[in-house]
């Protein structure tokens, strides 16, 4: 009987060790997540924005073969190694396949919307939604927001804008407070990266507002380098800017430009203190790179976004306990897939089994040849000579050196380096660029240059298809979407869920009371 009772206590006590050591659970509107102990008060959300795993598989298989195309292996990059990976569906209200807008509102907010639509209500188009920032700051945490694009753009907008439309920066009849005024009117504490609307009148029209709203503006690196902790709050903006008031793709970066690595560095810097941040830093030009079908300006832009990771993980070992980072896309662009029909292979060394031939092979180190991204070349080679050569003396051969300069393919014939085939395609396109008659039906052809430049959009193919990167779309698709995450509350973030959880999941983490 005593043995008995031994046991039975012993089962007890067993039982009671394990409830102990369970992980604990709380539910947040209705979705089940882990509830660590203590806050997560500094936050570091990356988004890439287009990028699911192709793109940065790309950019690691790069990283290995760049100099050395005989490493069949892969280095990783800062987030990849986070100990937590998830896997996000990206559908929305009305569409299995979202845009920025929608998407952005499912992990700000954590609800679905429709396309075009920032955190409203799709049912009636007015309906605001709270955005996890909007309840980090009225927690006492100071917020900031980073992108390559504009302030103004869908992703960073997700955060503190109510809009039916994404487009309506300027306000409009049915909403006269429009995506910019929002903006400063947010009350958050740092804003960087491109401008905040495209037109510079509109522009600079903007920044008076917020400077008399009391942020401190900066248009050049001396006066962003300036910037302290007493300087309030801030809007910090590139001096240059490319294609609609953006950054520069980092593959046309001058080193004198500032960079994402400075304007995430400076938020850091500013915004540290002992309430805790929420600091946004979007990759925003992946998206429109995967939109041109550009593979080099794609992985460029992702190795600026792993540097500024980097910065977040030099932070971490200040405060481990205290310290969360995730990287999330927020949809797929271009289709994008690693391995192409036509990429030939590489020849077999003595005592090496063969390659299996044409279609398996990937030459990511030939994406090192170029040194312009598709939007500088249309700027810097295709319009100059535009300008100065008149229709009826245009040649192929007159760009043959510009081309190779800035993607490596040599169209000389001695020294040719693509097939004859995508020579004679590369030909076309460049008639059509320069209004020549093309032998070639007009039927079809948006379906494959999807509104690009047609030479440029034919060289950055071209490349891809040589390195073994092929596209299906100039749009967004509906692949799943990865989920990185380090430090507090990690594991929340593994799994295959809905984009909204990522909403409920970081205030989890963040200890906030959301509806």
């Amino acid at each position: 009987m005593k043995k008995r009772f031994l046991f039975v206590l012993s089962a007890i006590a067993l039982c009671f060790a394990v409830i102990s050591c369970a992980p604990k659970t709380t539910v947040v509107d209705g979705i089940t997540v882990a509830a660590g102990k203590g806050q997560a008060k500094y936050v570091f959300v990356f988004v890439g924005d287009g990028m699911s795993n192709a793109h940065f598989a790309a950019t690691e298989y790069y990283l290995a073969t760049k100099d050395n195309p005989k490493n069949f292996g892969l280095t990783r990059l800062n987030f990849t190694k986070f100990p937590v990976m998830g896997l996000a569906n990206t559908h929305d209200f009305g569409s299995l396949i979202t845009d920025s807008a929608s998407a952005g509102t499912a992990f700000a907010s954590g609800r679905k919307t429709l396309s075009s639509m920032i955190n409203v209500d799709p049912r009636d188009g007015r309906t605001p939604y709270k955005t996890i920032a909007e309840y980090a700051q009225e927690a006492g945490m100071k917020i900031g927001m980073v992108s390559t694009v504009t302030l103004t753009h869908a992703t960073p907008a997700a955060y503190f804008a109510k809009i039916n439309h994404r487009n309506n920066t300027e306000g409009n009849a049915n909403e006269p407070v429009g995506i910019a005024q929002q903006l400063y009117e947010s009350g958050f504490d740092y804003f960087a990266g491109g401008w905040l609307v495209p037109n510079s009148d509109n522009n600079d029209r903007h920044l008076n507002e917020a400077r008399r709203l009391g942020y401190t503006v900066t248009r050049t690196p001396a006066e962003f380098n300036a910037l302290n902790r007493n300087s309030g709050k801030v809007i910090a903006l590139a001096e240059r800017v490319q294609d609609s008031g953006a950054m520069h793709y980092e593959i046309d970066r001058r080193p004198t430009d500032l960079s994402l690595v400075d304007f995430t560095r400076k938020g850091i810097e500013l915004l540290e203190n002992p309430k805790g941040f929420f600091l946004m830093v979007e990759g925003g030009k992946i998206d429109w790179a995967g939109h041109a079908n550009d593979a080099g300006a794609v992985i460029h832009d992702i190795l600026a976004l792993d540097a500024s990771v980097k910065l977040a993980l030099d932070f971490y070992e200040r405060y481990p306990k205290e310290t969360l980072i995730i990287m999330i896309g927020d949809h797929e662009t271009g289709g994008m897939v690693l391995g192409w029909a036509g990429t030939t292979p590489i020849p077999a060394e003595p005592g090496v089994s063969a390659n299996l031939g044409m279609g398996y092979s990937l030459h990511l180190d030939r994406i090192s040849r170029q040194t312009r991204s598709y939007v500088a070349f249309d700027d810097e080679i295709i319009k100059p000579y535009k300008e100065r050569v008149s229709v009826s003396q245009r040649r192929f051969d007159d760009l043959f050196p510009a081309i190779l300069e800035s993607f490596g393919i040599d169209l000389r014939p001695a020294s040719l380096n693509v097939s004859q085939f995508q020579k004679n395609q590369i030909e076309i396109a460049f008639r059509r660029t320069m209004e020549l008659p093309v032998n070639e039906p007009q039927e079809g052809w948006a379906v494959f240059h999807g509104g690009y430049e047609a030479l440029s959009l034919k060289l950055v193919h071209v490349l891809g298809q040589s390195a073994g990167i092929g596209w299906t779309s100039f749009s967004h698709t509906a692949a799943p979407v990865p989920t990185f995450a380090f430090g507090a509350h990690q594991e929340i973030f593994g799994g295959y869920y809905d984009n909204t959880e990522i909403f409920y999941k970081l205030a989890s983490a963040m200890n906030l009371k959301v509806q």
